[in-house]
């Protein structure tokens, strides 16, 4: 989708701090950062949030979640821990609907959130 600004990074065609790439996912820093670590994740493919995804998209969001461990790992989160969150809609928070986690950690993350 050309509108979509996630597709748009996704692509390319809008710079951001990609901290990963790979035919499925992209992964990149927040530009609103709301811990040390705050990365956004996102499927290459436009799905708008977690309602829109099909039957057989499992493996992709299994993909997600092995790419935030991955990267938890690698950014020293693993043993202290780390937060992965998706908003789906806007009463949740979802502001780009493009399907994204947030990958946080690198501070102790209050509960509830909101």
């Amino acid at each position: 989708m050309e509108e979509c600004l996630f597709c748009r990074i996704a692509a390319g065609t809008i710079p951001a701090r990609t901290v990963f790439a790979d035919d499925e996912v992209v992964a990149f820093e927040d530009i609103q950062p709301q811990a040390p670590v705050h990365l956004l994740l996102i499927p290459r493919r436009h799905v708008a949030n977690l309602n829109d995804l099909a039957s057989g998209d499992h493996l992709l969001m299994g993909r997600l979640l092995e790419v935030a461990r991955r990267l938890a790992g690698e950014r020293g989160l693993s043993e202290r821990g780390y937060r992965v969150v998706t908003n789906t809609g806007p009463d949740a928070g979802q502001t780009v609907f493009h399907l994204h986690l947030h990958l946080l950690g690198g501070r102790p993350l209050g509960w509830p959130p909101g």
